[in-house]
């Protein structure tokens, strides 16, 4: 989670930090915890709170505490569904489920995260905790790194200087230079692996979606436990993953692309 900004925030801004913050949490939080995260004077914190619950936003229960509202629920199912690239990408997510019949993903760059729009769940017995919505590391992820690909060198360079490197195993990605050498493969073959850099014992690949006309930077992967995937899957995936990527940008363009002048 990242820290409470008050520089250049307007109230909005602030609002949306502090619904941010109880939407992240994996249980109810207390008003004192809202206030240890902003730093803000009480009488302002308690009028923001109010504001919000008064919109729905967010709801406050008869222990005190706070949660996610409804409105705010309703608000993120509307725009789930009315998610132009997720629209343009299911057909081909299911497919490559259905070719692989492992776990697909369809995430977009965030800042310095990937945030999870789709995925295609395995029905197999282990399957990832991974949710929609949800954020994970650009820097040690498929699909985030597939997703930084994407991007020119100095875009690249903004990011990974806001970037808190964490070595979640031994082969997690721990510094810029490291980063930026692998993003430079990445765009040399077209694909991007996470070989258990981001969990023990996950392997995926994963491939760009981009368009710059509409500012789209994101990535498409196939994910699965190492235990279940033979050698020659892990060498399969890549050009699967990166025929699916292929498709969707194609879909993009023609979807997407500015109608002509006549």
């Amino acid at each position: 989670m990242k820290p409470f900004s008050d520089n250049n925030t307007g109230t909005i801004g602030k609002c949306m930090q502090i619904v941010e913050y109880i939407a992240s949490q994996d249980s109810t939080v207390r008003f004192k915890d809202i206030q240890q995260y902003t730093a803000q004077p009480k009488g302002t914190l308690h009028r923001q709170l109010s504001n919000l619950v008064s919109e729905g936003l967010i709801e406050l229960d008869p222990n005190g505490e706070y949660h996610t509202g409804i409105r705010l629920l309703a608000l993120a199912h509307k725009s789930w569904n009315k998610n132009t690239l997720r629209t343009i990408a299911r057909p081909f997510l299911e497919a490559l489920h259905q070719e692989t019949q492992e776990t697909i993903h369809l995430g977009v760059l965030m800042q310095n995260a990937v945030i999870y729009l789709d995925k295609v769940e395995s029905q197999q017995s282990i399957r990832m905790h991974s949710q929609i919505g949800n954020t994970s590391p650009v820097y040690c992820t498929g699909v985030g790194k597939a997703a930084l690909s994407t991007l020119t060198a100095s875009q690249l360079e903004k990011i990974c200087n806001t970037i808190e490197y964490v070595q979640y195993t031994e082969t997690t990605i721990t510094s810029t230079a490291d980063l930026q050498q692998e993003i430079q493969r990445i765009q040399q073959q077209g694909y991007a692996l996470d070989n258990e850099e981001h969990e023990a014992g996950i392997f995926c690949a994963s491939a760009p979606i981009s368009n710059t006309t509409r500012g789209i930077h994101a990535g498409v992967s196939i994910t699965a436990p190492l235990f279940r995937i033979s050698t020659a899957s892990q060498q399969q995936w890549p050009e699967l993953v990166k025929n699916t990527a292929a498709e969707i940008n194609k879909e993009i363009a023609n979807r997407l692309s500015p109608i002509p002048f006549t």
